[in-house]
């Protein structure tokens, strides 16, 4: 199995490197394919259904933003007032998320090249991880929640894609090309199964699924996982 640290690499290489200019035409206004179109529609729900789940007013909240890519997530945090830490693992992105940031927001945004969790410090009181985890094993997930919950007060929401058949053919055939010739694979999961995984870490804590979002080649899995500090 691939370690947490390999896949981890192997995402910033591909964002930073390969997939920067497609990221960044995805994630603005300008026109893109009809199949891209659908991941843009998608991830737009997704982003809505996730920050549904914290409440308008974040006023003196202080929210990480995990994987914060061109940073449209930390933007509407910062406009609902929040103190947000925002933190992807590729430089090139954050530049981006940096140059999109309006002049004026409620709330302020720390923008961090990194790992979500190392290369941030101090508590949380709620996380977001969008699509940034969806390259993960079960057991990797456990530990990076269990290494949150004595960071994050409050909710932590996060995306996986889940375990269907139409999804498991694609990352088995995805799975036949050569590494090098294919970006970072999603692992599609059972909440079930990453509730084991967590049972089996030994964290403590609810994990819920909240919704799924379904458009064209866009499919993913909102949960909330819920810990809390030691």
């Amino acid at each position: 199995m691939t370690s947490y640290a390999a896949t981890r690499d192997r995402v910033e290489h591909y964002f930073d490197r390969s997939a920067t200019k497609v990221w960044e035409r995805l994630t603005s206004d300008a026109p893109v394919s009809g199949i891209r179109a659908t991941v843009r529609a998608g991830r737009d729900r997704m982003r809505d259904l996730m920050l549904r789940q914290l409440p308008d007013d974040l006023r003196g909240a202080r929210i990480l933003d995990a994987g914060c890519g061109t940073g449209a997530m930390a933007v509407e945090l910062a406009q609902r007032g929040a103190d947000v830490v925002a933190v992807d693992i590729s430089p090139a992105l954050i530049d981006i998320a940096k140059e999109r940031m309006p002049a004026d927001l409620p709330g302020q945004i720390e923008w961090i090249a990194g790992d979500m969790l190392e290369g941030t410090r101090g508590g949380f009181d709620h996380a977001l991880a969008m699509d940034s985890m969806i390259y993960y094993s079960a057991p990797d997930i456990a530990e990076l929640l269990g290494r949150a919950a004595n960071r994050v007060d409050g909710k932590f929401v996060f995306t996986l894609p889940p375990r269907t058949p139409a999804l498991m053919a694609m990352w088995r055939v995805g799975k036949l090309f050569p590494r090098a010739d294919r970006s970072p694979t999603m692992v599609p999961h059972t909440t079930a199964d990453v509730a084991k995984a967590l049972r089996t870490a030994g964290v403590a804590g609810n994990l819920r699924e909240i919704d799924r979002v379904k458009s064209g080649f866009y499919i993913s899995n909102a949960l909330v996982f819920e810990g809390g500090r030691a």
